[in-house]
């Protein structure tokens, strides 16, 4: 046999060769059957979702939610991202990874749920579907870009979620520590609003410096009044969220401890007892 020559391939090798790729095609068809039955996103399931301002409840949301990305074109921070085939909750249903980049309401009025054709985000739930138990907020929540308004509140009735200082251990506050420049670094990408800065347009978290001797982030740049506050516990200067949270995000993008001391517990609200908070709710 010359040396330009192959051996030929035996008919079991094509056999085996034709298998494998029958199996590939088999295993391709039903990732993609499984993801369009929507049973794909259960199966795949890890962990849940901050799901955007007014969703209903997760179950709801995904049978409501037709994937149209309207929701995601009119966020003025970007906040709101589609999951893709292998997140595992459905191809383009919305969510926030709020340390990447949270819900401020620079759009004051929450422009996704005006944005759903379908009412999977709402400001009133339909009278058929009951509240979620710890969701409920008791009063509408104040936005402090719009305090000076005659209307300074959000119309909404529940939360998306709520903070609870997960890492007091990393907490540059409880340790009485402070910030010197961008909470998150230059390289952060992030956005968000400072009404002092400009009313309307968000601004590059990376560009806005700081200077505290102690840390109070999470507090100074959360959006709504009343929703978080430093107080001493135990002889440390200590976040403790409030009933006026609304799980937006901020200041779990905000902090600038690493790993993060604050996040967004998703659809979990104060009275909850898988909520532990340093200090408490009030």
């Amino acid at each position: 046999m010359s040396d330009d020559k192959k051996p030929a391939v035996s008919d079991a090798r094509k056999q085996e060769q034709r298998r494998k790729l029958l199996q590939a095609a088999a295993v391709g068809c039903g990732v993609v059957g499984l993801s369009m039955t929507g049973l794909l996103p259960v199966l795949l399931r890890k962990e849940q979702r901050l799901r955007p301002p007014g969703a209903l409840d997760e179950k709801d949301f995904l049978a409501s939610c037709i994937k149209c990305g309207q929701c995601v074109q009119v966020c003025p921070v970007n906040a709101l991202k589609p999951a893709d085939l292998f997140d595992g909750f459905g191809v383009g249903v919305p969510f926030i990874e709020p340390r990447k980049q949270a819900c401020d309401f620079s759009c004051d009025v929450a422009q996704c749920i005006l944005a759903c054709p379908t009412g999977a985000l709402t400001y009133h739930k339909p009278e058929f579907l009951p509240p979620t138990v710890g969701l409920q907020l008791s009063d509408k929540p104040v936005l402090l870009a719009k305090k000076d308004e005659p209307e300074p509140t959000l119309n909404l009735t529940e939360r998306m979620g709520f903070a609870r200082l997960a890492r007091p251990d990393a907490c540059l506050a409880v340790k009485g520590q402070g910030v010197k420049g961008p909470a998150r670094g230059p390289a952060f990408t992030g956005t968000k609003r400072w009404t002092e800065v400009d009313r309307w347009k968000p601004q590059p978290v990376a560009e806005h410096a700081y200077d505290l001797e102690v840390c109070d982030l999470c507090v100074r740049e959360c959006p709504i009044q009343g929703a978080i506050s430093l107080e001493d516990v135990d002889g440390k200067q200590t976040p403790v969220v409030h009933e006026a949270c609304i799980g937006c995000g901020v200041c779990e993008m905000m902090c600038p401890a690493d790993p993060v001391a604050i996040v967004v517990e998703p659809r979990v609200g104060p009275t909850a007892p898988s909520v532990a908070q340093v200090g408490g709710s009030r």
